[in-house]
């Protein structure tokens, strides 16, 4: 009986200090997760945009290929890519607006069609940067995504500046909304697993090509 009131007292030893490691893990991340929020809330294309080698867009809304083909135009940088573009896509199907800019400055235009995520869209453009010997990319993408693009850039192209263009969607307009916080607290987990590491060990795991 003795026994069995010593292993129960350190059952609940167990069970109370496992509570207190998630309330605190959670304070971190609720910590973190606001401090993010505010980086992206005050994220601003620089004004202007200074010179670089190269302009690189990831793919996933039509205002970032605008943004990017505006900076092209602008002359911010001699070429463009347009990471994750998908398979069967060509510079003739974006809107009409960008597919007039695009025809307008195709020889100075690539079109990645390999990239399927974010990291797919860092091995494209080191390629592509290493390619063209280019030691600086202005990188444009959606606010709340460029840390992480950001990030996952830096680790294969250590040697080469990145400038970010952060572009703001119609899904960050209010900040505040519901589907916004969710859309934010996604992206801010994924940030962490890439900084940790913990990506690449679940792809890895899973035998999942990056």
């Amino acid at each position: 009986m003795r026994r069995r009131r010593l292993y129960d007292r350190r059952r609940r030893g167990v069970w109370r200090w496992l509570l207190w490691g998630a309330l605190l893990a959670g304070f971190v991340w609720l910590a973190g997760f606001a401090v993010f929020t505010l980086v992206v809330a005050q994220a601003e294309p620089p004004v202007p945009p200074p010179h670089a080698d190269g302009i690189v867009v990831l793919t996933g809304g039509d205002d970032r290929v605008s943004a990017a083909l505006g900076l092209l135009a602008d002359r911010a940088a001699p070429l463009l890519l347009i990471s994750g573009a998908g398979r069967g896509t060509y510079l003739g199907d974006f809107t009409t607006d960008d597919a007039a800019a695009a025809t307008h400055f195709a020889a100075d235009i690539t079109v990645g069609h390999t990239a399927e995520s974010t990291i797919g869209n860092a091995f494209e453009a080191a390629a592509w940067a290493r390619l063209h010997q280019m030691h600086s990319l202005l990188v444009v993408t959606a606010d709340y995504h460029m840390p992480r693009a950001i990030w996952l850039l830096h680790q294969h192209l250590p040697g080469v500046k990145l400038i970010g263009y952060p572009v703001r969607p119609p899904a960050m307009t209010t900040l505040l909304a519901l589907s916004t916080l969710r859309l934010l607290a996604a992206e801010y987990t994924k940030y962490l697993a890439v900084r940790s590491g913990v990506a690449g060990l679940i792809f890895e795991a899973l035998g999942v090509r990056r």
